[in-house]
Parts: structure tokens; sequence; C-alpha cells
């Protein structure tokens, strides 16, 4: 839904956009009322490997992801694709590959390999020229003009923020639709990207919980400039916790009874998940 996508983008405040991992929180996402949503490569290694984020995950993993994502909900969905899975000829079959499987926007960073998490430390930068041929082909491989791509730099960490703001330039002349500079450490910081380029091109925000960014709310976030605003790990973590209860009472009380309150019923989860219209659909075959 790249055209949805460019609407919302168009309107003055953040785009609130939460982290998913597969199509289960995608439909309760689309359930509580968010208009858009990003697919995490780090929460796909938490949740489908069980690992960091430290580059483990594969492209061909998160277009299955994607795909099963799509087919269960109508919402713009903002595509993690880490460094591309390779050099610019990878990143071209990434860009097609998420494309066919229902991206409405590819985010492609600038990280060396191993690639790793943006708020984790020791991370590596490709050089500006390499980066920028990886956008240019990144555009190039789109069968449709509209599906957007999304530039992310990590130099904030290796080089400094003005040479973050510089190689954000850069990508922004290869034509992307929106920018991302990863890892800002202050208010200020942010202030000062969104004076400089959010007058010429959406600009992401990306709010980790403990991470090396101030977090701020959407509205706060719209007002210094920013046009979207991730919360891309927070389902897993929000998940991760809520599964350490669960196991723990279930191993001491070898009942889920005192869990009750905190989950859902078979009914209830049925009822989430259209249970009955599946159902209903199927006998219009039989």
């Amino acid at each position: 839904m790249p055209s949805h996508l460019k609407q919302l983008l168009a309107r003055p405040q953040a785009l609130l956009a939460p982290g998913v991992y597969d199509a289960l929180t995608a439909l309760a996402a689309e359930q509580a009322g968010f208009e858009a949503l990003y697919l995490s490569g780090a929460s796909i290694a938490y949740t489908r490997l069980g690992r960091a984020d430290i580059g483990l995950v594969t492209a061909t993993e998160v277009a299955q992801t994607l795909a099963h994502i799509t087919d269960r909900v109508g919402l713009p969905v903002i595509v993690d694709a880490d460094t591309g899975f390779g050099n610019a000829l990878n990143t071209q079959r990434t860009v097609r590959d998420f494309e066919r499987a229902g991206a409405a926007m590819v985010q492609l960073e600038d990280q060396g390999f191993p690639k790793r998490c943006g708020h984790l430390d020791g991370k590596t930068l490709v050089p500006v020229a390499e980066m920028c041929g990886k956008l240019r082909a990144a555009l190039d491989a789109r069968h449709d003009a509209g599906t957007l791509v999304l530039a992310r730099t990590d130099a904030v960490a290796v080089e400094g923020l003005e040479a973050a703001f510089e190689r954000a330039e850069r990508y922004l002349e290869c034509g992307v639709d929106a920018l991302f500079i990863e890892a800002l450490r202050t208010r200020a910081d942010m202030e000062a990207a969104c004076a400089r380029f959010a007058g010429r091109v959406p600009m992401l925000a990306n709010m980790v919980e403990g991470g090396k960014s101030p977090v701020l709310d959407a509205g706060e976030l719209g007002q210094i400039g920013f046009r979207i605003a991730i919360f891309p790990g927070g389902t897993a973590r929000a998940v991760a916790h809520a599964l350490h209860g669960y196991y723990a009472t279930l191993h001491r009380d070898g009942t889920t009874a005192a869990q009750a309150g905190a989950m859902l019923d078979f009914d209830g989860l049925n009822a989430m998940l259209g249970t009955p219209q599946l159902l209903a659909q199927g006998k219009r075959y039989e």
C-alpha cells in the first residue's frame, strides 16, 4: 500500500507505527487502531531465532514473515531490510522480494557486516559511495515507483553527528523517499536533524526502550518535525516480560489459573482471529 503510506506521511503529525514480528502481532496492532506497521528485523531475530540482533536473520526469513503479515492485515508495512543483505545486486533482489511480499517502504542502512542493532556498541560503516550505490540500486529495482525507500545512517555512534548529517545529505541526493538518522543522543540532536532535513523529506524517529535516544511520545516527535515514529522492539520486550510471568506461574502452580485475567481463553483468541468468520467462509465451498 505505498500510495496510502504516502498519504499518511503527508499529514502534519507523526505517523505512529508499532513494531511487529509476525501475523498475530500485526493483527493485534491493526485491531488496536494503528494505521501502519513496522516489521522489525531485530524482533524477527528475537522471536524466530531466540537470538540478538547481530545480522543472523536472512532476507528470505524477512520476506516470508512480511508475506504472512500482508496476507492477514491491510495496513502499509515499513520493512527493515538491514544492509540489503549484501552488495548492490543483493539489495536489488531484496527490494524486489520485499515489494512482491507487500512492503510499502523498505529501509536500508549503511552498516558494515556483521551488522547489529543500532543501539548496540561496536558498529561499523560502509563507505558513503558504497551506500549510495546500494540506494540507487534499490530505487532502480522497484517495480512500482510508489514503493518507498528509506535510507538509514548509523554514523552518529561511529563518526559523530555532523558526519551523520553529511551522509544523510548524500543519501538524500540519491533520491530516497525518507531519512532515518539512528541513535540520536539528545532531544537537541533530534531537533537539529529535523531542522536540517524535515522540510525536504519525511524523517523517522526510532524509540528504543533503554536505548541511546530519549524516548518521546509520537506527539512530541511530531512537534519536533518527525513524520514517522516507530517503537520497533517494544512488542517483543512486552511479550518476553509476559512470558516470564506466565511460565513461572505455570511451573510453580502446575496450572494457568492464576494467569486467567492476563490471557485470552479459547473463545477469546478465536474471536480475535476471526475463526467463526473463516469457518463460515469455508461453508460456501462445501
